[in-house]
């Protein structure tokens, strides 16, 4: 009885919601161990979460810029094509459905199940198939919720961006009142250069920059945002520079509390931390971290099913993912894709080789964006976007994007060449099924598909433009 398509129903509140949620995630409570491990000492693992820190906003910022310049929904993808081509998009779009996404998620599930049970097994490690178990368990409930509301998604978004920022009080509060107190041994000889490896640096990098991944979020419901012209930048801004507040405050008084031997050995730090801090929120900060955990897995599902529906719209993707459900009004089928991926990712994955996995990838892409946004420029400049950064910062954000994925081949050969042998199986995929037309046979065969899984998931094609 009324028209079907995505509603505008992100606020400026609901937006800060969703990156501040999508970046405060289980990073932050894994990530310190990984950056510690990669740049040898405390003081180098300072700098690197400080640096991270500025490139995640000089990559924001140029996102916010290609957000109010490109109208259309679907993140890395939609820039990709708009400004280098369908090529280059389409290895991102296979790259992220295959190894990026569900890798990335997989990483965050694993976060949510170890910390929602490590109060019931402290100080044993919680058994690895109870861990997985509840990370499936808690990967399902996400996706039931996306596939049932998008507005109950963004106000779970907002309820928990709230608890994301209590937890990471309640480790910044009494690490400073330590370090006020003069509990200041574990920054002795901060910057020891013996323990520094330099081709190790992108993988300090790599982990870092997981822990604030998230800033781009925006850009992928650009079409349900609410004035985005206005409320992409803002969001943005305010968001990237609380989180890197935070992140500074909360791996300082990580270390006040903790050595350096300590972080390195923890399987999940921040539990160690409150184990060391105080006893008595022992059971109730791994319960806030794994809440935390659970919504960036909102905001990952939330926002990766609007890539897929894009693509889809563009003709790169099956024509069923570009469908919404008639009474929800969420896009079901791409939101229910990455089910079976994330599960097998799941089962048979390790937290930090995954991470290691999927950064390569995410990185030379988000390269490539930054670099297309330097394109639209020399290709219009009779364009007036209401939101311009200088050239420095996307030039600057590109090379040193580009420059660390291709140190991280020293760092880490084998997961890294995955990675990359992963984006280039894209290229005869694109030209057999992309590029080149399908018989009429294949055709009728795979409209007759569609039409069946259309009536049973009662999904209809958007009957409104919004961008």
């Amino acid at each position: 009885e009324e028209a079907v398509f995505l509603r505008k129903k992100i606020t400026l509140v609901r937006a800060f919601s969703l990156l501040i949620g999508s970046m405060v995630g289980s990073g932050i409570f894994i990530s310190p161990k990984g950056v510690l491990k990669n740049s040898g000492s405390v003081g180098f693992s300072l700098m690197v979460w400080f640096a991270c820190g500025l490139l995640s906003m000089f990559g924001a910022l140029c996102y916010a810029e290609l957000g109010t310049r490109i109208t259309k929904s679907g993140g890395h993808y939609i820039y990709i094509l708009e400004t280098l081509g369908p090529l280059p998009s389409f290895l991102f779009l296979w790259a992220e459905f295959f190894a990026i996404r569900p890798a990335n998620s997989a990483v965050v599930s694993l976060a949510f199940g170890r910390y929602m049970l490590e109060p019931f097994f402290a100080p044993c490690a919680a058994p690895v198939p109870a861990v997985k178990l509840v990370s499936l368990l808690g990967y399902y409930m996400v996706l039931t919720l996306n596939s049932w509301s998008v507005t109950w998604s963004a106000r779970l978004q907002t309820a928990l961006s709230v608890i994301k920022l209590l937890a990471l009080a309640l480790i910044i509060v009494p690490g400073m009142m330590l370090l006020a107190q003069g509990h200041t041994e574990n920054f002795q000889d901060a910057f020891n250069r013996q323990s520094l490896v330099l081709d190790k640096l992108p993988l300090a990098f790599y982990a870092g920059m997981f822990a604030y991944s998230g800033w781009f979020q925006t850009s992928f419901v650009r079409e349900e945002l609410v004035r985005p012209e206005r409320n992409i930048p803002l969001a943005v801004i305010v968001s990237v520079i609380t989180v890197v507040v935070g992140y500074m405050l909360t791996n300082v008084s990580y270390y006040t509390v903790l050595g350096t031997q300590d972080v390195l050995a923890s399987p999940a730090v921040a539990v160690s931390f409150v184990q060391r801090a105080f006893k008595s929120l022992i059971s109730v900060v791994p319960v806030l971290v794994a809440l935390s955990c659970f919504g960036t897995m909102n905001g990952g599902i939330f926002t990766f099913s609007r890539t897929l529906f894009v693509a889809s719209r563009e003709g790169q993707w099956p024509p069923l993912f570009s469908m919404i459900h008639i009474r929800k009004h969420t896009p079901l089928p791409a939101v229910m894709l990455m089910f079976p991926l994330v599960t097998a990712m799941v089962c048979i994955g390790d937290i930090y080789h995954l991470m290691n996995f999927f950064s390569f990838s995410r990185w030379l892409f988000i390269g490539l964006a930054t670099l297309g946004l330097i394109v639209h420029r020399h290709r219009h400049p009779e364009l007036r976007s209401p939101f311009k950064v200088p050239l420095f910062i996307p030039v600057s954000f590109t090379i040193i994007c580009l420059f660390t994925v291709a140190m991280s081949f020293y760092s880490d050969p084998v997961n890294i060449s995955i990675g990359c042998t992963m984006v280039l199986s894209g290229f005869p995929v694109y030209y057999l099924i992309i590029h080149r037309q399908m018989s009429s046979r294949c055709r009728s065969l795979f409209y007759y598909l569609t039409h069946k899984l259309q009536l049973l998931l009662e999904v209809v094609q958007q009957e409104i433009k919004t961008y």
